[in-house]
């Protein structure tokens, strides 16, 4: 158990420092001797844990998606309709990023995507499959009638792609978006992109 708890702890240092190193030097500074650096932790033993450097890298873009997701989600579970778990989502998502920039400029600026993602996990046994599903939330209310019925990697592309976009340029060039105002409208835009008629 206390081994365990040890690996645990060391994987969480890893993340914590391999975030802490990109937030400080982007892209170009996110090299395995950094993180290494930052961490305290052995080469050796980040590979033990990852697999490799892309492994850890991987790891931290699925450990961003998962905190961002899970924080937009838990609003939208809270809600009581459609419209106001449409609302959540795009508020909350847009605040946590304003919020968290170091979590979301590693994931919206990051070289490393999501397939990556799926190869650390399973060289950690993980299943592969265990990000947030969007139609996973909606679904009581496409059941209802509120929302259209559509393919589910659909709907995520109308309820998050809006959301991700105007994140990622707010991150590249804040002075371009006013992120309140992109709240406002992208709210009543993606509800309308995704009602039932």
């Amino acid at each position: 158990m206390a081994k365990q708890s040890r690996g645990e702890a060391t994987v969480e240092r890893l993340l914590a420092a391999a975030l802490e190193v990109f937030a400080a030097s982007g892209q170009a500074g996110f090299t395995v001797n950094a993180v290494t650096r930052a961490s305290g932790v052995s080469l050796g033993s980040l590979y033990h844990h990852f697999g490799s450097f892309d492994g850890l890298a991987a790891a931290l873009y699925g450990h961003c998606l998962q905190q961002t997701y899970s924080t937009a989600f838990s609003a939208v579970d809270r809600a009581r309709t459609a419209r106001t778990g449409i609302r959540a989502f795009v508020m909350t998502y847009l605040r946590f990023v304003r919020e968290n920039q170091a979590v979301a400029r590693y994931l919206h600026g990051s070289a490393y995507s999501s397939y990556l993602a799926v190869d650390a996990d399973r060289a950690r046994g993980v299943e592969p499959d265990h990000f947030p599903r969007v139609a996973d939330h909606l679904g009581r209310w496409v059941d209802s009638g509120e929302i259209t019925p559509l393919p589910g990697p659909l709907l995520e592309v109308l309820v998050v792609g809006p959301v991700a976009v105007t994140a990622h340029r707010w991150l590249a060039t804040p002075e371009d978006i006013d992120l309140d105002q992109a709240a406002r409208v992208l709210s009543d835009r993606v509800w309308a992109s995704v009602r039932a008629d």
